[in-house]
């Protein structure tokens, strides 16, 4: 069964209405100087910047270093700058005197305090108390955060000390950290290229070295694809492990179910301890103590979506660097990775926007985006602000109004079909995966693209969103860097509540491949 003939209509619409939108883009919006052409960050200098949260932690306990930081190398993403890091100079004051007057040893330490004095980024649409929380919408300018979202006080808790917040694209829903209140985030390896989005404030000051650790959010791809895009670990666990409450926009309809919360960083070893503490009650959920052993797994690689006409082609480099996984696996491990496929993922996007489209229990549909645009006003009229866009009076980024647009072009009721498809590839992931499968799948079709370019390729995110409707726990890994320099990575994915599995892969993926790179390196 194809899709109807309304469907595919619905899907000419669609592509039209991006292609017009992307057009419309390039004829109208100003053109960006040549300063920053080429350009990346510099060399990282200060040796406690190249350090897992976990060594670092250590050194804390044991009186190698001091909490007060010397450098500045990661200011200048985070919003609410000075307030925040007044604050963090003071927590690292209090850490310091605390080591001091601590009687009970290090251990005593550790097992209370696990991150004690280490810093933390947290993504804008995080609740952080005393810092913004607008997630890049101009009728937000001056929303502060009051409390503490349950993730960010459990890090804290476990002795982390928050930096600030950084940028999300607008009402994080777009592939690209771009709005009008807190402007464009760059790629630590290029500054003409994309940090991603919409946590890419997060990806772009942990790829750059400016934080140790930080947190994300992921419905379509959040945490992962900023994550591939810069050149470090993120992890999306399983769906309803770790709280999303006091988040900004809050989800509706049934987009709680696909939502996820989890931890980001440079070193894989920080990825467990994290999710630990920010599951907080709901830990057990996951067996997170049970030893892995990889050579008694099944491993399978899918190389990609099996050629989706909304999506771009997996390039050359990308397709061969995941052999190269599958390779390294067989002769490590002495293990048979199976190439597996399903003809389901060519409809990786349709499935994605039907779902996040579908009613509650009570048969209330989610809160539109043209609703939330507006907030705390009237709903926004796409079209108006497409023409207010193109008269350069608008509030909003062509990105948030393209997807107001596209809200528009879905079918009042979900495709028969599509939850067909959805059904089935669900059916056939849950059997082949059971309790010690593990899969490869590209993080993304291409390494990251130029400022805006997502614009014209908007439903690449299938290749990350798919696994959210289906609530897998994904790990994105860095792979090294392309011949230009930029990162590389794949995903990898287990069965439900199986994250520990896709977590003892980074580690084997980091030792085989290098993880993390300097940007400034050579």
């Amino acid at each position: 069964m194809a899709l109807t003939r309304l469907e595919k209509v619905q899907v000419w619409l669609s592509k039209a209405v991006m292609g017009l939108f992307y057009g419309l883009f390039w004829l109208l919006s100003p053109r960006k100087s040549a300063a920053t052409s080429g350009k990346k960050l510099s060399p990282v200098r200060d040796p406690l910047l190249v350090v897992s949260a976990t060594q670092l932690a250590k050194k804390i306990r044991r009186k190698e270093v001091c909490t007060r930081p010397k450098g500045e190398r990661g200011h200048a993403p985070l919003h609410g700058r000075d307030s925040a890091f007044d604050a963090a100079l003071q927590e690292a004051t209090q850490v310091d005197k605390l080591i001091e007057e601590e009687t009970g040893g290090e251990e005593v330490l550790e097992d209370r305090l696990p991150l004690l004095g280490v810093p933390l980024s947290v993504k804008e649409s995080f609740a952080l108390q005393g810092m913004p929380f607008t997630t890049g919408l101009v009728s937000r300018r001056g929303v502060v955060a009051t409390v503490d979202c349950p993730p960010v006080a459990l890090l804290k808790r476990a002795g982390a000390i928050p930096m600030g917040v950084t940028n999300t694209s607008e009402l994080c829903m777009w592939s690209e950290s771009n709005n009008h209140l807190h402007g464009i985030t760059s790629n630590p390896y290029d500054f003409e290229r994309i940090a991603g989005g919409s946590s890419g404030g997060e990806g772009s000051i942990l790829g750059g070295a400016g934080a140790v650790i930080g947190i994300g959010s992921d419905i379509g791809g959040s945490i992962r694809m900023p994550s591939f895009f810069n050149g470090i670990f993120g992890h999306k666990p399983t769906p309803g492990v770790v709280s999303i409450e006091n988040q900004y926009p809050h989800v509706s309809g049934r987009q709680g179910e696909y939502c996820s919360s989890g931890p980001m960083c440079r070193y894989a070893e920080d990825l467990l301890p994290m999710l630990k503490i920010m599951a907080g009650p709901n830990a057990h959920m996951l067996s997170l103590s049970r030893k892995v052993d990889l050579q008694k797994l099944r491993f399978f690689t899918i190389p990609h979506d099996g050629g989706s006409p909304l999506t771009c082609p997996v390039s050359r480099e990308l397709i061969e660097i995941q052999r190269k996984v599958v390779e390294r696996l067989e002769a490590d491990l002495g293990v048979n990775v199976q190439e597996v496929r399903f003809p389901e993922l060519r409809y990786g996007f349709h499935i994605w926007n039907t779902y996040m489209g579908l009613p509650d229990k009570e048969g209330k549909p989610p809160l539109p985006f043209s609703e939330l645009m507006g907030e705390p006003g009237q709903p926004v009229w796409p079209v108006w602000e497409l023409l207010k866009w193109m008269m350069g009076k608008s509030e909003h980024t062509m990105a948030a109004i393209g997807l107001a647009l596209l809200e528009m072009t879905r079918g009042l009721k979900p495709s028969a079909f599509l939850i067909q498809q959805k059904e089935k590839l669900q059916k056939e992931l849950d059997e082949l995966l059971g309790t010690d499968g593990v899969f490869l799948y590209p993080s993304h079709p291409r390494v990251a693209p130029k400022h805006h370019h997502p614009l014209f390729r908007p439903a690449d995110c299938a290749y990350t969103g798919i696994f959210n409707i289906l609530g897998l726990p994904v790990t994105q890994c860095p792979l090294g860097l392309s011949e230009e320099g930029l990162p590389m990575g794949l995903q990898v994915g287990a069965g439900k509540l199986q994250d520990r599995l896709t977590l003892e892969m980074a580690l084997y993926l980091e030792k085989a491949f290098g993880g993390w790179r300097d940007p400034g390196a050579n």
